[in-house]
This record gives C-alpha cells, structure tokens and sequence, in this order.
C-alpha cells in the first residue's frame, strides 16, 4: 500500500531580497512496512523534505499525496489531525515535558485526539513497556537518562498507532552504545509493521534502513535499495 507519493515537488523561500531553492524538483514514494533513511549534507535539503513529510510545511509547487489524499488541499485542522494521529514525530532533542512523567509526556497525542483518560492511560502504558520502561512510567525527564528519554518519546511516537514513524536525527544527542540500542527498538518497531523514515548524515545510523535515500543541493541524488548489512538482536537484549 502506498502511504506517500511525492510529484515534482519544490519550496522556495524568500530571505530578504534572496530566493533559496532548498528542494528543486523531488519525486518519490514510500509504501507501507518500508524502512527509509533520507541522508544528506547541511544545506541538501533533507530537513526541508522531512518538513514536508511529516506536514509540517506545504511545498511551494508539486504535489504531496498521503494516504492518497492531497496534503496542498488540507485545512490546517486536517492537518493537524494527520500530524497527531498518523504520524509519529522523534526528535534529536526528545521534546520532553520536563514537569511531567514518563506516563503524562506519552499520554499527549491522546489527550489532543480526544481519547478518554482510562483508554489513553493503558495505552501510553502499554507503549512503554514495549519500549522496556515498564518501570520507569513515573519517572520525570532529569530523572531518565539520554537513552530512556528517547525511549519515551519513540514510546509517544508509536502510542497513537501511526501511519508512520519519522525520525530525525534520533541518535544525535546519544552515545554510540546507547544509539545502537535506539536503533535496535526501531528494528523491533519496524518489525511489528510500522512504516520508518530516517532521517541521518550518519552512514552507520543509514545501514539500519533497507531504503536510502541521498539529497544534494535539494535534488534527489541517489535512490536505492540496500541490502540487509544488520542484523537486529533478539528483543530480550533491547532491555
């Protein structure tokens, strides 16, 4: 099943009198279960096409379709919507509520859908404990290490079931040891069905994904499949 199907897109934005072309013409498609890494260097246009992806900005001509459904025709509501329940957002800095647990920090999308308080509670529940912080729900961010922290937050990410998991940077701010184990659970994540687009300049964290997709000066450079070069532990060792 297709899940994104990107034609021809390009965003321009004005800084000053200047024009900065950060995508220029960029095609492509990711259908469901894919696991992506979109690499690039500073300025290749990689954080403007994860902008677009996850319907964070619109593209300033071309056509995004998710789900088959063109992004350029969404309201703000609709895509607020898609944004909360479809796609689920990891971050290099966590964006964590420092104030609050584990439990209330995974909780959040739910809370914005609307769901009821004992529903989203056993479900931010059980995302935790699938990301092995069972016993760490009532633990605050300065409480948590790096690596726990980014478990709550794929943790969030997950809890509302999307359409997909998007990445960016998710070992950035993590050991080499502690990253390796982030990108273990995403094998676990992706195993279980989900759809995974990586965003990396690190070609180590890239070998994770079975797609790579490479940017230079906002064009797709390379587009390819890979082959299996990792081969994830048993789920036992995650924890």
């Amino acid at each position: 099943m297709n899940i994104i199907n990107i034609e021809h897109i390009a965003k321009v934005y004005e800084v000053g009198s200047e024009k900065v072309h950060a995508l220029r013409d960029v095609s492509l498609r990711i259908d469901q279960n894919e696991y992506v890494a979109i690499m690039g260097p500073s300025g290749s246009g990689k954080s403007t096409l994860m902008n677009m992806l996850g319907c964070l900005d619109t593209p300033s001509t071309g056509r995004y379709d998710f789900k088959d459904v063109s992004v350029s025709d969404m309201t703000d509501n609709d895509l607020a919507k898609i944004r909360n329940k479809e796609i689920g957002f990891v971050f290099q800095t966590f964006n964590l509520l420092s104030r609050s647990d584990a439990l209330h920090n995974v909780e959040l999308p739910l809370i914005y859908a609307g769901i009821s308080s004992s529903e989203r509670k056993e479900r931010a529940r059980q995302a935790l404990s699938d990301v092995g912080l069972a016993d760490r729900m009532h633990h605050k961010p300065n409480e948590l290490s790096g690596g726990q922290r980014q478990r709550v937050a794929i943790a969030r990410a997950i809890v509302t079931k999307p359409a997909i998991i998007l990445a960016d940077e998710p070992t950035g701010n993590l050991d080499s040891k502690t990253g390796e184990e982030i990108m273990l659970l995403f094998h676990e994540i992706h195993g279980k069905g989900n759809t995974i687009i990586l965003v990396t300049h690190e070609e180590y964290i890239a070998e994770h994904a079975a797609r790579i997709i490479r940017l230079k000066d906002g064009l797709i450079e390379k587009d390819e499949i890979v082959p299996v070069r990792f081969i994830p532990k048993p789920k036992s060792e995650l924890q």
